[in-house]
């Protein structure tokens, strides 16, 4: 069975044991795990990870299985859920075990995830997708938290600190705390104070990096560089990234010509883009020319050999490679 994430806050959880929640948003699920089940078992809740299971199925029955006096029902949260624990999650249901809650914490599953499937499918679990919150959400949660606090905010800041948490509450939320620690005596925060007490929620990838290059984003591109302090090892890896995804663009824009089609193109590409990069992908070929891609890859090679001899000097070659490449796709 299927609920959206707003359904889960008003949903008689007392009729149903079986739960995943799926997606990227940590903080959407932190924060209906705790207000929503929790608080209704207080010292009976028991976490694993889900390796901690597959190691050691027999102690994990054994522990779901057993009942003291003083507990009658049990909240079982099982973190970095996968499609390898939907067997055990079978069996559970099987066997009717009383008094027990299992919630699964899964990452991104795409629509052929067989753990997805069956608890869409069965009448007896549910099933909850929690995507990036967007901007106007986040803006609203950090407008309440300043209000709540009577701290005065400027619109220039709850921006500032929306684009930091980048599309998770989690993030955002974290954020809070720095802030409330640092206000304690004060009545006032500016936001040069803000830019320097707050920090990027966590590194942007390279491979966003490179894709968004690729993809002519120039605006996220230079928001990245900034963001980041790119070590002497990450600049090596960006160039490699660039290279592995320049051979992709350039394999996958040679398909396109020989198919006319750059969705068929992307879909019979192996090993498969995945549902979340096709757009970024398609975009990605839409603003290079097959001649340009395979430019690229031997440019990539040349970077790569200068970042490695000139260390010192490999953040300001790869920013100078980036912008380079982004300026010759503009004209």
């Amino acid at each position: 069975m299927i609920l959206k994430s707003f359904e889960l806050s008003k949903f008689d959880n007392e009729k149903y044991f079986f739960y995943l929640l799926h997606g990227e948003n940590e903080g959407h699920k932190n924060e209906i795990i705790e207000q929503c089940f929790k608080t209704k078992f207080l010292e009976s809740t028991y976490r694993y990870e889900e390796k901690e299971i597959l190691d050691n199925e027999k102690n994990f029955f054994d522990t779901i299985s057993t009942k003291s006096f003083f507990e009658t029902k049990k909240l079982i949260i099982i973190s970095r859920a996968t499609d390898k624990i939907r067997t055990i999650i079978e069996d559970i249901i099987e066997k009717k075990i009383d008094g027990i809650t299992v919630i699964l914490n899964s990452g991104l599953l795409d629509k052929k995830s067989k753990l997805r499937s069956f608890f869409e499918k069965n009448k007896s679990s549910i099933s909850t997708a929690f995507y990036d919150d967007d901007s106007r959400t986040l803006s609203t949660i950090t407008s309440n938290f300043f209000r709540e606090k009577k701290i005065p905010i400027s619109q220039e800041t709850i921006n500032i600190l929306v684009g930091r948490s980048r599309g998770d509450r989690k993030n955002l939320i974290n954020e809070f705390n720095k802030i409330e620690n640092f206000m304690i005596g004060k009545k006032n925060i500016n936001v040069d104070q803000i830019l320097k007490l707050t920090n990027l929620a966590e590194n942007y990838n390279v491979s966003e990096l490179v894709d968004n290059c690729l993809a002519k984003n120039f605006k996220k591109t230079i928001f990245i560089l900034n963001e980041n302090n790119f070590s002497s090892d990450d600049c090596i890896l960006i160039t490699r990234t660039f290279l592995m995804k320049s051979k992709r663009l350039y394999y996958l824009l040679l398909k396109a010509t020989e198919t006319s089609s750059i969705e068929l193109a992307i879909s019979t590409y192996r090993p498969p883009i995945f549902w979340k990069d096709k757009q970024i992908v398609k975009q990605q070929m839409e603003n290079w020319t097959l001649k340009k891609a395979e430019n690229l890859i031997y440019k990539a090679n040349e970077i790569e050999l200068l970042v490695k001899k000139h260390s010192s000097n490999s953040l300001n070659i790869l920013s100078n490679f980036i912008i380079n490449e982004f300026n010759k796709i503009n004209n």
